[in-house]
């Protein structure tokens, strides 16, 4: 496989899943201590995007109330609900972003309980924090260890707060996808090939996806796609498809569609229909064609997310050769000043 170490790669996912145990206390300890009333999600750029399922998790089953708040807009706004009775969680692969670490001093000013999620040890996010875990990650493992990591903090909220019957089962789920993923991955490397192709044809894509899809069609179209090869999107959540952007459909179009395993399935089929009917050019990505031996449908709906950044790895890494520039190529990255 081009580019790929199945050791490196299990090692990491697996370490996301063996902060389950500290996670999962953690997070006990503040419903019981504290009287949870928040569980708050902090990030900037693509670490917030991917603490959306998480979110999205909370607001279908539990009656907990959970956002994620963006690093930088939450310091000049504040928000009501941040108090001593929150929970912020924080990620940022680096553990050197400048908005996150002043946003977590901001948060535990108000009273705030915060756990930092970095890749790095002594760092200035890990180290803004009451709690500190630290799971080594790079830029083409950090999605799933986020997705793994911030699922693992809803279901922890979940099972102490009474709202979770099957938590040991899921978690013991969890814990296997990271071995069954090297396998997904090796299935997926002769389409992931195609699929860069067709990425690497146009210079002009609209993504879509919903529910549990959605946050990695954004951060695909922004993080990878503008961010990594400089390519033109167009994000929209399939909810919004028909409120806009099916107008700019036509022959020679393309469209990239996410397809996860969740209630919100349906909303993507539906854009899925209109672009098969109005463009040559509609790519679908289904994680319902990923085979997980012993991983039941109700986890299943909940990785839907994990399953799509673990093969777009594989079409990034066909895709930065394709075009000539390597993922890590930047114009201006490193000469932002906030």
């Amino acid at each position: 496989m081009l580019n790929f170490d199945p050791d490196r790669f299990r090692r990491i996912q697996n370490g996301a899943m063996d902060l389950a145990g500290p996670l999962g206390d953690a997070v006990a300890e503040a419903v019981a201590r504290d009287q949870l009333d928040t569980l708050f999600f902090l990030g900037a750029g693509g670490a917030a995007i991917l603490l959306g399922p998480a979110v999205q998790l909370l607001h279908a089953s539990s009656t907990l109330p959970a956002a994620v708040i963006n690093a930088a807009e939450v310091v000049e706004t504040g928000h009501a609900r941040l108090g001593p009775r929150s929970l912020v969680v924080a990620a940022s692969r680096s553990g050197t972003t400048a908005e996150t670490t002043v946003a977590l001093e901001y948060v535990r000013s108000k009273g705030a309980r915060t756990i930092a999620l970095t890749a790095h040890a002594d760092t200035p996010v890990a180290n803004a924090a009451d709690l500190s875990l630290v799971n080594f990650a790079e830029d083409d493992t950090s999605s799933e260890s986020f997705y793994f990591q911030s699922l693992v903090v809803a279901l922890s909220a979940m099972q102490a707060r009474g709202e979770m019957d099957d938590y040991d089962k899921v978690i013991a789920e969890l814990r296997i996808v990271p071995e069954l993923l090297v396998d997904v991955k090796q299935a997926f490397e002769a389409r992931a090939a195609e699929i860069a192709q067709v990425i690497a044809s146009s210079d002009y894509h609209i993504v879509t996806g919903a529910g549990s899809t959605w946050p990695e069609a954004f951060y695909y179209a922004m993080c990878i796609l503008e961010e990594m090869q400089w390519i033109r999107t167009r994000p929209v959540h399939s909810s919004d498809f028909f409120h806009g952007t099916l107008e700019l459909v036509e022959p020679g179009v393309s469209v990239i569609l996410f397809k996860g395993e969740d209630a919100t399935r349906g909303l993507v089929s539906r854009a899925e229909r209109f672009t098969n009917e109005h463009t040559d050019r509609t790519l679908v990505i289904d994680t319902a064609d990923l085979a997980l031996p012993g991983v039941s449908a109700r986890t299943r709906s909940m990785i839907s997310p994990v399953l799509l950044a673990t093969v777009l790895e594989r079409v990034n890494a066909h895709l930065e050769v394709l075009r000539d520039h390597p993922l890590t190529t930047r114009r201006y990255y490193r000469k932002i000043s906030y």
